[in-house]
């Protein structure tokens, strides 16, 4: 019998991950001939040590099955190494999934993970830390902040937490004065936020916040100028009618690496999700072609 694949769920996370869907989806590999073997992390800090513990391991695929923040804690440990991740879409949004299309069905994903391409993907990086998705500043880590004290207080669930959280943080509205260094060109603004992807994301219209490819090797850099809450509606507006990209209160660049500096020694910083405390400066930079996923045959496959 082959060796049992790897599975690693992260119990904690909210997403679907109880006892009946891991039977499924122990089933979905059972009837394609294969042996799932589950590897239950409480914690981070516990997916990473799995982590590592499945890559020392045989030459198989690690999978990630949950959300994009488990994914991308999988994913650190075998960035720019010859193991090659799987991915069982289990979260509420799954970004990273959509946009390699991998399917989020369970039983085509499972298929995808055992008979898939390998493609080589970008990361992203900030300060030593590995991102597959984004990174943000300002707004949005505070509001993800508040969410989770609201949660462990209150016991709210998530999306009215972060509902409660984002018109908490909204009312007081905090300000960044950031100074940007991109290819030799420097700028300074005060922003709300600042959102830097993992390649470029769809700013307008109806596809407003996918990504088209993963291996274009570029970070790409959102940030609105001084701006109220009457801009950000506008914002929004301008976005969905797609003229975003002519607003003159908002910057958008894409590069291979940018410089953040703040006037605090440290700052917090979204992460796939998942807020962390840095010093600054915050140094951005692109790891082309550092991931190797497996992706539904159809698509582009590792050259």
């Amino acid at each position: 019998m082959a060796t049992p694949i790897a599975i690693i769920i992260n119990d904690a996370a909210g997403s679907d991950t109880t006892a009946e869907v891991r039977a499924r989806i122990a089933e979905a590999f059972h009837n394609l001939g294969a042996e799932a073997h589950f590897l239950i992390a409480r914690s981070g800090e516990e997916i990473v040590d799995l982590a590592r513990r499945a890559a020392a391991g045989d030459a198989g695929p690690v999978v990630a099955g949950g959300g994009d923040g488990t994914i991308s804690a999988v994913a650190s440990v075998l960035i720019e190494t010859d193991r090659t991740l799987g991915v069982l879409p289990l979260g509420t949004l799954n970004h990273f999934a959509k946009d390699l299309n991998i399917p989020l069905a369970l039983d085509d994903a499972v298929r995808t993970i055992l008979g898939g391409a390998v493609a080589r993907v970008d990361v992203g990086e900030v300060n030593g830390r590995f991102f597959l998705n984004n990174s943000g500043l300002g707004l949005y880590p505070m509001i993800v902040r508040h969410r989770e004290r609201l949660q462990e207080r209150l016991g709210h669930g998530k999306w009215p937490a972060f509902l409660w959280a984002a018109l908490s943080v909204l009312r007081r509205y905090p300000f960044l004065v950031v100074r940007v260094n991109a290819d030799d060109h420097e700028s300074v603004r005060r922003t709300p936020f600042i959102f830097i992807g993992n390649n470029e994301y769809e700013i307008a219209g109806f596809e407003i916040g996918t990504r088209k490819r993963l291996d274009a090797g570029r970070l790409c850099l959102y940030m609105a100028r001084r701006t109220g809450r009457v801009g950000l509606l506008r914002f929004a507006l301008r976005a969905l009618a797609g003229k975003l990209r002519n607003e003159k209160d908002f910057d958008a660049l894409c590069t291979e690496e940018v410089y953040i500096e703040t006037k605090r020694r440290r700052v917090h910083v979204a992460i796939d999700g998942e807020v962390t405390l840095m010093p600054t400066p915050l140094h951005y930079r692109v790891r082309p072609g550092a991931l190797r996923v497996l992706v539904p045959a159809a698509e582009t496959a590792e050259q």
